[in-house]
């Protein structure tokens, strides 16, 4: 355990200077991850606001309330690997990392907190400025702000590791922009992102319960809201533990298949 901690530690303090020498890039991917829910906030205020005030179970402030937490658990549990490894496998550079002595996906992980641990105080301080701007109505319960910390924990680990390995597919193809755009198209539609789920159709509601998307992402939001019962959120972490091992044994499987498969290209 000790090796381990030592181990993040080290990766932590290398990344977060990493990050330090980035910070136009770092506030553009800010930017992005505000502007997003700003946009759905906005326009579902505005389609209720039409609407006599709500629409279905949400009105105007209860959406206010349902994006802004949207932006801050998705900034939680957002990963940009899939963006970034075809680049490795393209240019060569994973065979740097095969040859460490420590698994690649450790230095991916301490990337991602690192960031994270920069860029969610400005986070919050923009989630504030929204709330004065469109006052949200939240409905938060004691026992359910108790278990959101692990509970956005075991989201962002079950979405890391799917998108490390889904990144993987750049072994077989080192062109993946077409995967990894089909991918972020379910994740908005079946995750909440552009709307609560509540507002779609059954089958869609259905699909996304079905799929990995909503636990990741609207799931945690919910829980926030006061919107499930401890029954529900049970279910959401047990969904929430079986993907967590079916991440984990495709993660295994696919890096084994993929490393066999592998050959530097080089630039």
């Amino acid at each position: 355990m000790r090796y381990w901690i030592n181990l993040y530690l080290q990766q932590l303090q290398t990344t977060t200077a990493l990050m330090f020498q980035y910070r136009a890039a770092l506030a553009i991917w800010m930017i992005g991850h505000v502007l997003e829910p700003l946009v759905y906030l906005v326009v579902w205020s505005a389609v209720a606001g039409g609407r006599g005030g709500s629409v279905g179970d949400y009105s105007v402030r209860e959406f206010a309330a349902y994006f802004i937490l949207l932006m801050l658990v998705n900034h939680v549990s957002y990963t940009w690997i899939m963006y970034e490894f075809d680049y490795r496998i393209r240019l060569g550079r994973l065979s740097f990392a095969l040859l460490r002595p420590v698994h690649p996906i450790h230095s991916d992980i301490a990337d991602n907190i690192s960031s994270k641990l920069i860029t969610f105080p400005f986070m919050l301080l923009v989630a504030g400025v929204l709330a004065l701007l469109f006052h949200p109505d939240f409905h938060f319960q004691l026992w359910a702000l108790a278990v959101a910390v692990p509970t956005l924990g075991l989201a962002f680990v079950v979405r890391f590791l799917l998108e490390w390995t889904l990144a993987n597919a750049a072994f077989w193809t080192t062109r993946v922009s077409a995967i990894n755009q089909t991918y972020f198209v379910l994740v908005l539609f079946l995750s909440g992102q552009m709307a609560p789920l509540s507002l779609f159709p059954d089958t869609i509601q259905w699909l996304a319960r079905l799929l990995p998307f909503r636990w990741l992402i609207g799931f945690p939001v919910e829980l926030l809201l006061g919107r499930l019962s401890p029954q529900q959120a049970l279910i959401g972490w047990g969904a929430l533990a079986g993907w967590l091992l079916v991440a984990l044994v495709l993660w295994r499987w696919i890096w084994r298949l993929g490393v066999r498969n592998y050959s530097a290209v080089g630039a």
